[in-house]
């Protein structure tokens, strides 16, 4: 199995401040289509086929590789993204928290396996290594509150 988590502050110094609800919009934008807040290439279709209330179904290619994720909506608080189709199955959460002085983070966690692959096998070795780099999840929080940033200055959030 993969379990990876990074964390990062959604506020560091010299950044404009995010509010939660200003980092929550980003987020659902984020659920309905990644391209714009994932590394430049990474993901290149992100369609909404379905989606309520609570949750929204996309189809999207990401690293290459087309999958379907049902995603859940926790209101200012948590996004899981459930791989439905696609290599990986299990879930990856982002999640909004504040420390215990006050200061508002941005989570990733995932807990996967890879379907028709043996559990801790080499695939899934090299995929936690992946998730676990600098260029991997945690890149992917920093892009993702960049992304938000500039739609902030721009007034579309």
């Amino acid at each position: 199995m993969i379990y990876s988590t990074a964390t990062v502050p959604v506020n560091p110094d010299g950044m404009t401040r995010l509010t939660r609800a200003q980092a929550w919009s980003g987020l659902v934008l984020k659920a309905r289509d990644a391209r714009a807040f994932l590394p430049p290439g990474l993901c290149t279709r992100g369609n909404v086929v379905e989606e309520g209330a609570t949750h929204i179904v996309r189809e999207a290619v990401i690293s290459g590789i087309a999958l379907r994720e049902i995603i859940a909506l926790e209101p200012e608080h948590k996004v899981t993204f459930f791989q439905a189709t696609g290599p990986r199955e299990g879930a990856i959460i982002n999640e909004l928290f504040e420390d215990a002085r006050g200061a508002l983070h941005l989570r990733f966690y995932c807990y996967l396996g890879l379907r028709g692959r043996a559990s801790n096998g080499i695939e899934e070795q090299a995929e936690q290594a992946q998730f676990d780099s600098e260029a991997g999840y945690k890149a992917a929080l920093l892009s993702t509150l960049k992304r938000t940033r500039e739609l902030v200055a721009e007034g579309r959030i």
